[in-house]
Protein backbone atom coordinates (compact mmCIF):
# COMPACT_ATOMS: atom_id res chain seq x y z
CA UNK A 1 0.00 0.00 0.00
CA UNK A 2 1.30 3.43 -0.90
CA UNK A 3 1.77 6.24 1.56
CA UNK A 4 -0.77 8.84 0.50
CA UNK A 5 -0.32 12.50 1.31
CA UNK A 6 -3.56 14.34 2.08
CA UNK A 7 -4.09 17.52 0.09
CA UNK A 8 -7.00 19.82 0.87
CA UNK A 9 -8.98 21.23 -2.06
CA UNK A 10 -10.77 24.51 -2.45
CA UNK A 11 -14.56 24.64 -2.22
CA UNK A 12 -14.68 25.78 -5.84
CA UNK A 13 -12.70 22.75 -7.02
CA UNK A 14 -14.79 20.29 -5.03
CA UNK A 15 -18.00 21.83 -6.35
CA UNK A 16 -16.75 21.55 -9.94
CA UNK A 17 -15.68 17.94 -9.41
CA UNK A 18 -18.95 16.91 -7.83
CA UNK A 19 -20.97 18.49 -10.63
CA UNK A 20 -19.25 16.62 -13.46
CA UNK A 21 -21.75 14.08 -14.72
CA UNK A 22 -21.78 11.96 -17.85
CA UNK A 23 -25.39 10.95 -18.39
CA UNK A 24 -25.76 7.62 -20.12
CA UNK A 25 -28.92 6.68 -22.02
CA UNK A 26 -28.94 2.92 -22.59
CA UNK A 27 -32.15 2.97 -24.64
CA UNK A 28 -30.75 5.28 -27.36
CA UNK A 29 -27.09 4.25 -27.10
CA UNK A 30 -25.89 7.81 -26.55
CA UNK A 31 -23.75 9.76 -24.12
CA UNK A 32 -24.71 13.23 -23.03
CA UNK A 33 -21.43 14.69 -21.82
CA UNK A 34 -21.85 17.58 -19.44
CA UNK A 35 -18.13 18.05 -18.88
CA UNK A 36 -15.25 17.10 -21.19
CA UNK A 37 -12.57 18.10 -18.73
CA UNK A 38 -11.60 14.59 -17.71
CA UNK A 39 -12.00 12.25 -20.66
CA UNK A 40 -13.67 11.53 -23.99
CA UNK A 41 -15.69 8.51 -25.09
CA UNK A 42 -15.99 6.82 -28.47
CA UNK A 43 -19.74 6.69 -27.92
CA UNK A 44 -22.11 4.55 -29.93
CA UNK A 45 -19.79 1.67 -30.85
CA UNK A 46 -18.65 1.12 -27.27
CA UNK A 47 -22.18 1.24 -25.88
CA UNK A 48 -23.65 -1.08 -28.51
CA UNK A 49 -20.82 -3.55 -27.93
CA UNK A 50 -21.29 -3.45 -24.16
CA UNK A 51 -25.04 -3.96 -24.41
CA UNK A 52 -24.68 -6.81 -26.87
CA UNK A 53 -22.14 -8.56 -24.66
CA UNK A 54 -24.26 -8.19 -21.53
CA UNK A 55 -27.52 -9.21 -23.22
CA UNK A 56 -25.85 -12.35 -24.55
CA UNK A 57 -25.03 -13.48 -21.00
CA UNK A 58 -27.92 -12.39 -18.82
CA UNK A 59 -31.13 -10.45 -18.62
CA UNK A 60 -30.78 -7.13 -16.74
CA UNK A 61 -32.56 -7.36 -13.40
CA UNK A 62 -33.50 -3.68 -13.49
CA UNK A 63 -34.03 -0.84 -15.91
CA UNK A 64 -30.67 0.90 -16.37
CA UNK A 65 -31.94 3.74 -18.56
CA UNK A 66 -31.10 6.16 -15.76
CA UNK A 67 -27.56 4.93 -15.11
CA UNK A 68 -25.12 7.84 -14.82
CA UNK A 69 -21.36 8.10 -14.67
CA UNK A 70 -19.76 10.76 -12.51
CA UNK A 71 -16.54 11.37 -10.66
CA UNK A 72 -16.31 10.74 -6.94
CA UNK A 73 -16.42 13.62 -4.47
CA UNK A 74 -15.66 13.80 -0.72
CA UNK A 75 -19.28 13.25 0.31
CA UNK A 76 -19.15 9.81 -1.35
CA UNK A 77 -16.56 8.53 1.13
CA UNK A 78 -18.89 6.63 3.52
CA UNK A 79 -20.77 4.97 0.67
CA UNK A 80 -17.60 4.05 -1.22
CA UNK A 81 -15.99 2.67 1.92
CA UNK A 82 -19.00 0.46 2.66
CA UNK A 83 -19.04 -0.84 -0.93
CA UNK A 84 -15.32 -1.65 -1.01
CA UNK A 85 -15.55 -3.46 2.31
CA UNK A 86 -18.32 -5.59 0.81
CA UNK A 87 -16.64 -6.16 -2.57
CA UNK A 88 -12.99 -6.71 -1.73
CA UNK A 89 -11.10 -8.83 0.84
CA UNK A 90 -8.49 -6.09 1.39
CA UNK A 91 -8.96 -3.67 4.27
CA UNK A 92 -7.96 -0.27 2.87
CA UNK A 93 -6.97 2.47 5.34
CA UNK A 94 -9.27 5.44 5.80
CA UNK A 95 -6.79 7.80 4.13
CA UNK A 96 -7.07 5.73 0.93
CA UNK A 97 -10.77 6.59 0.71
CA UNK A 98 -10.00 10.25 1.41
CA UNK A 99 -7.54 10.28 -1.45
CA UNK A 100 -9.64 8.56 -4.11
CA UNK A 101 -12.65 10.78 -3.38
CA UNK A 102 -10.70 14.07 -3.33
CA UNK A 103 -7.28 13.95 -4.94
CA UNK A 104 -7.34 14.82 -8.68
CA UNK A 105 -4.38 12.57 -9.38
CA UNK A 106 -6.85 9.68 -9.24
CA UNK A 107 -9.32 8.88 -12.01
CA UNK A 108 -12.23 7.86 -9.76
CA UNK A 109 -15.38 7.22 -11.79
CA UNK A 110 -18.65 5.95 -10.32
CA UNK A 111 -21.69 4.35 -11.95
CA UNK A 112 -24.81 5.69 -10.23
CA UNK A 113 -28.31 4.21 -10.48
CA UNK A 114 -31.26 5.97 -8.84
CA UNK A 115 -28.89 8.02 -6.71
CA UNK A 116 -26.92 5.00 -5.46
CA UNK A 117 -23.37 4.10 -6.45
CA UNK A 118 -23.48 0.61 -7.99
CA UNK A 119 -20.00 0.48 -9.52
CA UNK A 120 -16.70 2.32 -9.55
CA UNK A 121 -13.26 2.31 -11.10
CA UNK A 122 -10.15 3.98 -9.67
CA UNK A 123 -6.87 4.44 -11.52
CA UNK A 124 -3.76 6.59 -11.38
CA UNK A 125 -1.30 7.61 -14.10
CA UNK A 126 2.27 7.21 -12.84
CA UNK A 127 5.62 8.21 -14.34
CA UNK A 128 7.37 5.06 -15.47
CA UNK A 129 10.41 6.00 -13.38
CA UNK A 130 8.27 6.00 -10.21
CA UNK A 131 7.19 2.37 -10.51
CA UNK A 132 8.38 -0.13 -7.95
CA UNK A 133 11.15 -2.46 -9.21
CA UNK A 134 8.75 -5.39 -9.60
CA UNK A 135 6.63 -3.44 -12.11
CA UNK A 136 9.33 -1.70 -14.15
CA UNK A 137 9.65 -4.51 -16.68
CA UNK A 138 6.10 -3.87 -17.85
CA UNK A 139 7.47 -1.64 -20.62
CA UNK A 140 10.32 -2.11 -23.03
CA UNK A 141 13.45 -0.12 -22.22
CA UNK A 142 13.17 1.55 -25.63
CA UNK A 143 10.58 3.99 -24.28
CA UNK A 144 11.72 7.38 -23.04
CA UNK A 145 11.89 8.39 -19.39
CA UNK A 146 8.90 10.66 -19.99
CA UNK A 147 6.67 7.64 -20.59
CA UNK A 148 3.99 6.81 -18.06
CA UNK A 149 1.71 3.91 -17.17
CA UNK A 150 -1.69 3.75 -15.49
CA UNK A 151 -2.34 1.58 -12.48
CA UNK A 152 -5.88 0.38 -11.81
CA UNK A 153 -6.39 0.37 -8.06
CA UNK A 154 -9.97 -0.83 -8.04
CA UNK A 155 -12.88 -1.95 -10.23
CA UNK A 156 -16.09 -3.25 -8.69
CA UNK A 157 -19.83 -3.54 -9.24
CA UNK A 158 -22.53 -4.32 -6.68
CA UNK A 159 -23.63 -7.95 -6.87
CA UNK A 160 -27.23 -7.24 -7.89
CA UNK A 161 -26.05 -5.16 -10.87
CA UNK A 162 -23.33 -7.42 -12.25
CA UNK A 163 -23.40 -8.87 -15.78
CA UNK A 164 -25.18 -5.81 -17.12
CA UNK A 165 -22.11 -4.30 -18.81
CA UNK A 166 -21.38 -1.78 -16.04
CA UNK A 167 -17.79 -2.92 -15.39
CA UNK A 168 -17.11 -2.88 -19.13
CA UNK A 169 -18.56 0.61 -19.41
CA UNK A 170 -16.36 1.91 -16.59
CA UNK A 171 -13.26 0.25 -18.05
CA UNK A 172 -14.01 1.53 -21.57
CA UNK A 173 -14.25 5.08 -20.28
CA UNK A 174 -10.94 4.75 -18.45
CA UNK A 175 -9.27 3.41 -21.60
CA UNK A 176 -10.78 6.24 -23.65
CA UNK A 177 -9.28 8.69 -21.17
CA UNK A 178 -5.86 7.02 -21.33
CA UNK A 179 -5.81 6.96 -25.13
CA UNK A 180 -6.81 10.61 -25.54
CA UNK A 181 -4.15 12.81 -27.20
CA UNK A 182 -3.15 14.46 -23.94
CA UNK A 183 -2.22 11.03 -22.51
CA UNK A 184 -0.27 9.73 -25.51
CA UNK A 185 2.77 9.05 -23.29
CA UNK A 186 0.76 6.53 -21.24
CA UNK A 187 1.87 3.21 -22.70
CA UNK A 188 0.07 0.66 -20.54
CA UNK A 189 -2.67 0.03 -18.02
CA UNK A 190 -1.84 -2.60 -15.42
CA UNK A 191 -3.44 -4.14 -12.36
CA UNK A 192 -2.95 -6.79 -9.72
CA UNK A 193 -5.44 -9.58 -9.07
CA UNK A 194 -5.64 -12.58 -6.76
CA UNK A 195 -4.71 -15.80 -8.55
CA UNK A 196 -7.92 -17.33 -7.18
CA UNK A 197 -10.21 -14.60 -8.55
CA UNK A 198 -11.22 -16.49 -11.69
CA UNK A 199 -14.18 -14.24 -12.68
CA UNK A 200 -11.98 -11.13 -12.62
CA UNK A 201 -9.21 -12.89 -14.56
CA UNK A 202 -11.69 -13.97 -17.26
CA UNK A 203 -13.08 -10.43 -17.43
CA UNK A 204 -9.66 -8.90 -18.02
CA UNK A 205 -8.48 -11.56 -20.45
CA UNK A 206 -11.65 -11.08 -22.51
CA UNK A 207 -10.73 -7.40 -22.74
CA UNK A 208 -7.23 -8.03 -24.10
CA UNK A 209 -5.27 -7.75 -20.87
CA UNK A 210 -2.34 -10.14 -20.89
CA UNK A 211 -0.77 -12.01 -18.00
CA UNK A 212 2.56 -10.38 -17.25
CA UNK A 213 3.90 -11.89 -14.03
CA UNK A 214 3.22 -14.08 -11.02
CA UNK A 215 3.49 -12.39 -7.61
CA UNK A 216 3.97 -14.95 -4.82
CA UNK A 217 2.62 -13.84 -1.42
CA UNK A 218 1.74 -10.42 -2.85
CA UNK A 219 -1.43 -9.91 -0.80
CA UNK A 220 -1.95 -9.99 2.95
CA UNK A 221 -5.59 -10.84 3.64
CA UNK A 222 -6.73 -11.36 7.21
CA UNK A 223 -3.22 -12.32 8.25
CA UNK A 224 -2.70 -14.79 5.39
CA UNK A 225 -0.33 -14.26 2.47
CA UNK A 226 -1.96 -14.78 -0.94
CA UNK A 227 -0.51 -14.98 -4.45
CA UNK A 228 -1.32 -12.49 -7.18
CA UNK A 229 -0.93 -11.87 -10.90
CA UNK A 230 -0.03 -8.73 -12.80
CA UNK A 231 -2.15 -8.15 -15.91
CA UNK A 232 -1.34 -5.50 -18.52
CA UNK A 233 -3.22 -3.82 -21.36
CA UNK A 234 -0.84 -2.02 -23.73
CA UNK A 235 -1.92 1.37 -25.05
CA UNK A 236 -0.65 4.06 -27.41
CA UNK A 237 1.83 1.71 -29.15
CA UNK A 238 3.27 0.51 -25.86
CA UNK A 239 4.74 -2.99 -25.67
CA UNK A 240 6.64 -5.20 -23.22
CA UNK A 241 10.34 -6.06 -23.38
CA UNK A 242 10.83 -8.16 -26.48
CA UNK A 243 11.77 -11.22 -24.45
CA UNK A 244 8.40 -11.35 -22.67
Amino acid sequence: MENFSWKSKSAKYLKERASQFICHNFAKFKFKILSKKWYTSDGDNVLKKNLKNSSDKSVPICNLNNLQLRFLCPSDLPEVRALCRNWFPIDYPYVWYEEITSNPRFYSLAAVYEGVIVGLIVAEIKPYTKLCPADRNILSSCFSKTSSVAYMLSLGVSENYRRNGIASLLLDNLVSHLTAPENCECKALFLHVLTTNKPAIRFYENRKFRLHSFLPYYYSIKGTRRDGFTYVLYLNDGHPPWGL
